[in-house]
């Protein structure tokens, strides 16, 4: 039997463990994947909050459309500019390494406290692109807290909440990476596949070979890989995500169990990757980062399409690609 002290100490510490859960910030504790401007307008006074402005000319913005308006207090990182992809191996636009990317997130002012909201500029399908390629970064790279902006700063501003302008230096972190693998697709293991069901996030046009990126070697796609348009699951009428249910049922065309998303460069693909492991919550969904251009560099790795030997005298004489 326990004595009556005791059982007023153990009450006594339930009690102060319920306060201290209520008093937790907002941001603790695992942060969910979409915020809307209404709630990121709430939690600007957060210390713990990071407003990632990450706008470049993949969206016709970048620096000097930061600095005419952003978010109140957040930072600005070109996504094309920043390190967010580097060149490695002669394969441009991978993930930086460890030393990189520890480097670059402190630097921005983020550690493993922060709870990262990413803004895209939200105009197109392919700017969202951006912002699941950072979120991924940041993920695979361990930070337990990270969010993207619904229909990014575009949203904000049709809220009509308050902006402003110039430059904020954001104060160095220490960040500690800790690679979560298990989110990365690498070259040998689409190479030696036996399992996992490979998805191009490519328009229709590049997985059938009629037109390829500039960097890759080779038209078409890799083989048994189903074509899932990251465009599709997004909505161009309102710059955001479809609603749940009808991400769902685009993605119910892909199999049950592991996934490896591709692209050209991995850009496309994070949209993909985002939608089915975040959102939808599949499990070992992972991006393949060389994509197309990494699997193209040798002439050896196989590619399948519909190219035919018209296509190519179409753009022998400039009339296609």
């Amino acid at each position: 039997m326990f004595s009556p002290s005791a059982v007023r100490r153990a009450l006594a510490a339930a009690v102060l463990l319920v306060v201290a859960v209520a008093a937790m910030p907002a941001s603790a504790g695992a942060a969910e994947p979409l915020v809307s401007a209404e709630w990121l307008k709430g939690h600007l006074s957060d210390p713990a909050v990071v407003v990632l402005d990450v706008r470049s000319s993949i969206d016709g913005g970048g620096a000097e459309a930061y600095a005419r308006a952003h978010i109140p207090g957040a930072v600005h990182s070109d996504y094309d500019k920043a390190g967010w992809r580097v060149t490695r191996n002669g394969v441009p636009l991978m993930l930086p390494s460890a030393a990189e990317l520890e480097k670059l997130i402190g630097e921005t002012g983020i550690d493993e406290d922060s709870h990262v909201v990413i803004v895209p500029a939200g105009v197109s399908a392919t700017d969202f692109g951006a912002a699941a390629r950072v979120y991924w970064t940041l993920k695979i790279a361990g930070h337990p807290s990270v969010s993207i902006l619904d229909g990014g700063f575009a949203a904000w501003q049709a809220a009509a909440y308050p902006v402003e302008n110039g430059k904020r230096t954001p104060s160095p972190k220490i960040f500690t990476v800790k690679f979560d693998q298990s989110l990365l697709a690498e070259m040998q293991q689409v190479e030696r596949n036996e399992h996992a069901t490979l998805v191009d996030a490519r328009p229709a046009s590049f997985f059938e070979g009629k037109v390829k990126a500039a960097a890759a070697q080779a038209y078409g796609h890799i083989p048994g890989a189903l074509n899932v348009d990251s465009a599709s699951f997004y909505d161009p009428a309102t710059n955001r995500l479809r609603p749940a249910e009808q991400l769902a049922a685009i993605a119910n065309v892909i199999p049950s169990g592991p996934v490896v998303a591709y692209c050209n460069t991995g850009h496309w693909a994070a949209t993909d990757w985002f939608v089915l492991s975040v959102v939808l919550g599949r499990p070992d969904v992972r991006l393949y980062d060389g994509s197309m251009v990494e699997w193209t560099a040798d002439a050896r790795r196989p590619v399948a399409g519909s190219r035919t030997r018209l296509d190519d005298l179409k753009k022998a004489l400039g009339l296609g690609s």
